[in-house]
């Protein structure tokens, strides 16, 4: 069975930050990844050549194909940040609706800066996704 593609790696998440160009979205990643760090005890890892991922999990699909993914974590696309929260967004609809500007993708969320959005509620969402793996540990890539 094929392997995801993408796959933790040794470089450095902070280091990867410095070379984004765009001097908001480098600001708000900078922020973001502190946060993160701090919200799920989990050293921030570099999943690819864009994705930095916290924890670890192990998923098995009902087809048997298996693999490991971060808990949590986010990329500074171009467009916008990239947060990846993993977890059902119809459980956390009264958050999504005090959240601020955003859009929605399946397991995603995009944001444009982090000052249209409340970071108290950005915050409870990302220690919701936590929460609901809480049974993993952080893993040691």
């Amino acid at each position: 069975m094929a392997e995801n593609k993408t796959q933790p790696t040794q470089v450095d998440a902070k280091d990867f930050l410095y070379t984004i160009e765009h001097k908001q979205r480098r600001e708000d990643s900078l922020v973001l990844l502190e946060m993160m760090e701090k919200l799920t005890a989990c050293r921030p890892v570099m999943w690819g050549t864009s994705i930095i991922g916290y924890g670890n999990y192990r998923y098995k699909y009902g087809s048997g194909r298996t693999g490991d993914w971060f808990i949590t974590g986010f990329s500074p696309r171009k467009q916008s940040l990239t947060i990846y929260l993993m977890y059902g967004f119809d459980k956390v609809q009264k958050l999504l609706d005090r959240l601020g500007k955003h859009k929605l993708g399946k397991g995603c969320l995009y944001i444009n800066k982090l000052t249209d959005v409340d970071m108290q509620v950005l915050e409870e969402l990302i220690i919701a996704t936590v929460e609901a793996h809480k049974k993993n540990d952080c893993g040691h890539y």
